[in-house]
């Protein structure tokens, strides 16, 4: 983390939370919920379907095409039982994984999957800090299946589901863009398109880049720490291709503005940046972490859900959108009882330190 941010402490991004605004179900039809407008000069009440609006021809709006695997598996060691949350591939049918009982597991152990007759996977290395690396072996289908026929979509701890997820939630938690299996956790804020939103936005004059970042479990893991500055995040994996980057860098070049849905198509444009701003194609693992103090060069706007207190993404907004302006939006997104994470609202978010303004929502 480069020496010169300023000094930061965990403390200093918790703000009080309602429990009753945490959604524990999306808005119907998807694009019905709200959205919150977070410009330099004040704040909106709006709605997610007021985005075409505020967008303009040649402005290019950057996805995540991820898409969320039943990533949550139940295990057996001999009479242990052990929970595996899949976190990132690391090719050739290994697993970087979460465990919950990781104590259990040693180097060579070989554990069933239950509910997947012959599923198995070993244990390579020995586990660490409750993450272990898992061979399920070479045949992608063959986890594929066991995956659809055993697995569980991973909900955020704060979405309760006592009973397990419901039937529902497979398509609820699974955004209109995703295409590339490999995510543990959805890019939350996709959640809210639909079609008929997104052939507004088109009509628009908007363009479109997609780009794949699999969001992995770390994403729901807190910060232990009072400076933030001493968490890591987990790598994940991610990629931009020579499109998506020819489509970002051309809008950008004549003039329009960079609109990136969700923190993980942010953080991904930001891995992939060149020092003035020009998107290169990147393949890879990235464990950036944006806090008060980066330097953003990339987008000019950035779409995304109200976050948890004290958490890697609500520092994140706070860095991109300025953290005196973000404490302000959440206190008023408090009192006029937005609803928060995953399956709740919207905001829209204009760069501190940017040229590029939004229009107020008509």
């Amino acid at each position: 983390m480069p020496a010169d941010l300023p000094l930061l402490r965990t403390a200093d991004f918790d703000f009080d939370l309602p429990e009753d605004l945490i959604a524990q179900a999306p808005a119907r039809p998807r694009d019905a919920a709200r959205m919150l407008v977070v410009r330099r000069g004040g704040l909106d009440d709006a709605g997610v379907r007021d985005l075409p609006g505020l967008l303009r021809p040649g402005d290019v709006m950057v996805v995540n095409d991820t898409r969320v695997i039943p990533a949550r598996l139940h295990a057996r060691r001999g009479a242990a039982r052990i929970e595996v949350m899949l976190n990132r591939s690391e090719g050739g049918g290994v697993w970087h994984a979460l465990v919950r009982n990781a104590r259990r597991l040693r180097d060579g152990d070989t554990i069933e999957i239950e509910g997947a007759e012959g599923c198995t996977a070993k244990v390579l290395g020995a586990p660490e800090g409750g993450a272990a690396l898992l061979d399920f072996g070479p045949d992608p289908a063959a986890l594929a299946a066991a995956l659809e026929q055993a697995g569980e979509i991973p909900l955020p701890p704060y979405i309760a589901r006592p009973e397990g997820p419901r039937p529902e939630d497979a398509t609820d938690y699974q955004p209109i863009f995703a295409e590339r299996p490999g995510a543990v956790a959805a890019p939350t804020a996709s959640l809210h398109f639909t079609d008929a939103l997104l052939e507004a936005i088109s009509a628009c004059g908007v363009a479109r880049a997609t780009v794949t970042l699999h969001v992995g479990a770390g994403t729901f893991l807190p910060l232990r720490s009072d400076d933030p500055r001493a968490h890591r995040l987990h790598a994940e994996w991610g990629e931009v291709s020579d499109e998506a980057a020819a489509t970002i860098n051309a809008a950008r070049a004549a003039g329009g503005r960079i609109v990136a849905i969700g923190t993980t198509a942010l953080r991904l444009l930001e891995s992939a940046a060149a020092e003035d701003g020009t998107i290169r194609p990147f393949r890879g693992l990235t464990d950036l972490f944006l806090l008060p103090g980066h330097r953003f060069r990339t987008a000019d706007l950035l779409m995304t859900n109200f976050h948890l207190p004290k958490s890697t993404l609500f520092m994140l907004v706070c860095a991109f959108a300025g953290t005196d302006r973000m404490k302000a939006a959440y206190a008023h997104a408090v009192a006029q009882r937005y609803r928060f994470y995953s399956y709740g609202d919207a905001s829209l978010l204009e760069r501190a330190d940017g040229r590029a303004t939004l229009e107020r929502a008509a």
